[in-house]
């Protein structure tokens, strides 16, 4: 059990390897209560969350989802999150646990007209059921056609008798659900699917396993691979941008790194010679510094250590063998093609 954004959290049950496998092959089950949900309302609820959000949420139908990246007025990332229609004025935004007061207050400070914001943190609990048996056991707790419910999609219902938003979402690259109950029904909600999972090799998982796995399919880590100093086009993360909106918080330095095409890129790699890449590790090529991991883990699925960080732009080549400064030793690696998995 670790601190986690002042919550205790188990880093894992079993072990991370085991549970990263059970993810992958069969389901596990991670209690992730500590994210935050802040509720945006009212009339004018649109109008300023396309503001401060990078993503376009105007064409989002009740009972759709969205990542999205909120960024401040030089571009940096604030934080990344889904956001939730959930009815015609209202949105439901799923932020990182560690960013809830900060981002309480950037939205907050940033908003005009007709709209209420809320903190419901403490409100929700939330479980991740993760993997290819994931449908299968939510079959046996709800009586939903779980078919419809397509990727970022979300519907309410009764899972196990206990009242949920279930979400076709998740953290983990494999298909699953992310179901949010009352903070109280919690520990009966998660002993139920732990029950009905036992004949599906469900396994309760950590938060180690839940870093690997998303590692693999090259998913960002906020605080690791991204922050306020990290412009979205530097991490990849074009997608969650659009540019066709009139405007919105950071847009005008977005648009500069666009048009002159950014300084270093977030890449992935894995290690040729032995050693496990960790979060500041300095990246060298020829004697030089050249950029920093960000990100760095064995993996279980492909059983080779990888990681991810930013280097300049010039040495940005797949198959670019680099040096991974570990304990002042020069360990071989080479970027390579991204997710991992």
């Amino acid at each position: 059990m670790i601190d986690f954004g002042g919550w205790e959290m188990p880093v894992h049950y079993t072990s991370i390897i085991k549970e990263h496998k059970a993810v992958r092959n069969t389901a596990g089950l991670f209690d992730v209560s500590h994210m935050g949900e802040l509720k945006v309302s009212g009339k004018d609820a649109l109008g300023n969350l396309q503001n401060i959000l990078t993503n376009n949420i105007k064409d989002l139908s009740i009972g759709q989802a969205a990542y999205t990246l909120m960024c401040n007025f030089e571009g940096g990332i604030k934080d990344d999150f889904l956001v939730y229609r959930i009815e015609d004025q209202e949105y439901l935004l799923i932020v990182n646990a560690a960013n809830i007061r900060k981002d309480f207050n950037w939205i907050k400070d940033n908003l005009s007209g007709e709209v209420t914001l809320k903190n419901l943190s403490a409100e929700y609990g939330l479980l991740a059921l993760q993997g290819p048996n994931s449908e299968k056991i939510m079959k046996k707790l709800t009586e939903i056609d779980l078919s419809k419910i397509k990727y970022f999609r979300f519907v309410s219902d009764k899972v196990a008798e206990t009242e949920s938003i279930i979400s076709r979402t998740g953290y983990t690259g494999e298909s699953g659900f992310e179901l949010y109950c009352d903070a109280n029904d919690l520990v009966s909600l998660w002993d139920e699917i732990m029950k009905v999972g036992e004949d599906f090799d469900l396994k309760p998982a950590g938060l180690g396993a839940r870093n690997t796995l998303r590692l693999e399919k090259k998913l960002c880590l906020y605080g690791n691979d991204i922050d306020e100093t990290t412009n979205p086009l530097q991490a990849g993360l074009n997608f969650a941008v659009d540019f066709s909106k009139d405007n919105f918080i950071g847009k005008e330095k977005i648009m500069d790194v666009k048009k002159n095409g950014p300084d270093k890129k977030l890449i992935g790699f894995k290690l040729i010679d032995r050693g496990i890449p960790r979060h500041g590790y300095n990246i060298r090529k020829n004697g030089k510094k050249i950029g920093e991991v960000t990100s760095g883990s064995f993996s279980p699925s492909l059983n080779e250590n990888i990681g991810l960080g930013y280097i300049d732009i010039e040495e940005v080549k797949l198959g670019n063998e680099i040096n991974i400064i570990i304990r002042k030793r020069k360990v071989k690696a080479k970027i390579v093609q991204t997710p991992f998995l």
